[in-house]
């Protein structure tokens, strides 16, 4: 059967659903849409959809930059730790669902292992320009808050990609629909199951 490309009918979402049998953590730099492919990935998979730095925020009671401004970036990571454990759960069948992460949480070795040995982690990926461009839309990021937004995302990215590499599934997030990249997402977890 040919289809677009961009485009997997509802059966092969389904039978795609089906197989996925425990949670799906999306992982990458900030800006590169992991919340909002996110949402969509979890609609089209009829999976509850969690934001770690959403429940982060709740459970601290303050936002994420205030964490930051307040008690440092050590104790923040280790408090977004303990709320990625609770959000993964078991690695299940019934703790199922889609998780968008912080850029950094992959990063933190006691995180990672945690999310490779209960979830799926996805690395969603981008160029710089297209981060620079979508984290601009915002003021709310702590680690961009001093020095040339650029410079910063370019050292970031360059520090981190060994650890999103880790990630058994990597696909890339350009310019284009969030339903596209949720597609792609959808069937590389397809080939790598």
């Amino acid at each position: 059967m040919e289809h677009d490309a961009d485009h997997l009918s509802l059966t092969e979402i389904g039978r795609i659903a089906r197989r996925i049998d425990r949670p799906l953590v999306l992982v990458g730099m900030m800006g590169v849409g992991k919340t909002t492919v996110g949402r969509k990935l979890a609609s089209m998979l009829h999976l509850p959809f969690v934001d770690a730095d959403e429940e982060i925020e709740r459970a601290a009671h303050m936002p994420i930059s205030e964490i930051f401004a307040t008690y440092g970036e050590p104790y923040f990571r280790d408090g977004e730790r303990r709320v990625i454990a609770r959000l993964v759960g078991s690695g299940k069948h019934t703790d199922r669902k889609v998780l968008s992460t912080g850029g950094g949480a992959f990063c933190d070795a006691r995180t990672r292992a945690l999310v490779l040995e209960m979830g799926i982690a996805v690395w969603l990926d981008s160029d710089v320009d297209t981060l620079l461009e979508r984290v601009g839309r915002k003021s709310n990021r702590p680690l961009l808050q001093t020095g040339d937004p650029r410079q910063t995302l370019a050292r970031l990215k360059e520090e981190r990609e060994p650890f999103y590499a880790q990630a058994p599934i990597h696909v890339m997030s350009g310019v284009q629909p969030h339903h596209v990249t949720a597609t792609k997402i959808l069937k590389a977890i397809d080939q790598w199951l």
